[in-house]
């Protein structure tokens, strides 16, 4: 049997879910596209996971859509139908990646360009290795960003720096990119993996449905206003003030104790 293209590991509450195609700095195929969300779909549905870990095996993170993957043939005219790809495939993704029930913590090992950047970029945090990079390749083969970068890239450095970014194609240095708030965190290499486990273990013991519904509200707050925000919040609270956690959070705190949070 070949080797699967995502390996999915778990410790505790914790699911890491590796792309494994060190060769190619595991970019992306049809395959592997199908795999990664099935796994995605498998750790939403699985009530032990509480936070997902997603990261590249080998010297790579994901270098983007591979090339030579047999979907992006062109056709006797030497057309490829791009977007029939991102149909398939980078919008079903991207949509889940955000849209996961519990958080989801990019562990970047080394390149992420064009959707593999992006990919990373639409978890909810990223930590990243020192010598890793992140390049919005787009440009260098007349495309725009996709799975979801035209829609971060704004939200999260501004227009300027997010047409500088897309325009250029330049690479990124992790350190840099934490600097300009791409992403959350920059580590040495060799504390990567453990930073990340540590991280996601702490999003895991807290309650994540209201973590999962504090991602949805800050993410629709970008197209409203106060008023329709504040309506939002409203409605959020309501609901959550009667879940299990809001309760469990508020005797831990009256009686001194570490609380334990079971919903998701």
């Amino acid at each position: 049997m070949a080797e699967p293209l995502v390996l999915v590991t778990q410790t505790g509450a914790v699911r890491t879910l590796a792309l494994n195609r060190p060769a190619a700095l595991n970019s992306f195929t049809g395959e592997m596209h199908r795999q990664l969300l099935a796994a995605l779909e498998a750790a939403a549905a699985d009530a032990s996971v509480r936070a997902v870990v997603l990261t590249g095996a080998g010297r790579g993170f994901c270098a983007g859509q591979d090339l030579n993957d047999p979907e992006m043939a062109p056709d006797a005219d030497g057309n490829v139908d791009i977007g029939k790809l991102i149909d398939a495939y980078y919008q079903p993704l991207a949509l889940r990646v955000r849209s996961m029930p519990i958080p989801m913590v990019a562990a970047v090992n080394g390149v992420a360009a064009g959707a593999g950047a992006n990919l990373a970029l639409g978890c909810d945090m990223v930590v990243a290795a020192r010598s890793a990079s992140f390049i919005q390749a787009f440009s260098k083969i007349g495309l725009v960003p996709d799975c979801g970068g035209t829609w971060l890239l704004p939200r999260l450095v501004g227009r300027a720096t997010a047409l500088a970014l897309a325009f250029t194609g330049d690479k990124l240095m992790a350190e840099d990119a934490q600097r300009i708030g791409l992403i959350w965190q920059c580590v040495d290499d060799a504390a990567l993996a453990d930073t990340a486990q540590a991280l996601a273990a702490r999003l895991a013991a807290l309650p994540v449905k209201a973590l999962a519904e504090t991602r949805r509200a800050i993410d629709a707050a970008m197209g409203m206003d106060l008023p329709e925000a504040l309506a939002v919040e409203g409605r959020l609270q309501r609901t959550l003030g009667r879940e299990h956690d809001y309760r469990e959070g508020v005797a831990a705190f009256q009686q001194k104790r570490a609380p334990q949070f079971k919903d998701r």
